[in-house]
């Protein structure tokens, strides 16, 4: 699969966090696998941010870390948002 389809794959796939207070939801926006950058759009207690973070790997794929503890989140765990 080319990079090309799998970006478009995987844009705005969703992904739902619980951190220990509420959700925060995150959206792919960019995967930037030259530059090892991803850039998601966060939606946390109603308040929308699009950050960028260091796209790393390990041997169950790609990830990036989140938050004050550095919670490491993959990049596989997002999935596509189906429109009604």
């Amino acid at each position: 699969m080319t990079n090309q389809v799998t970006q478009n794959r995987r844009y705005l796939s969703e992904f739902s966090l619980y951190d220990s207070d509420h959700y925060v939801t995150f959206n792919i926006v960019d995967i930037d696998t030259e530059r090892q950058v991803i850039t998601v759009a966060i939606t946390n207690e109603g308040k929308i941010s699009v950050c960028s973070f260091e796209l790393k790997s390990n041997e169950t794929g790609l990830y990036f870390e989140y938050g004050l503890y550095q919670k490491e989140i993959s990049v596989d765990d997002f999935e596509q948002v189906e429109e009604d």
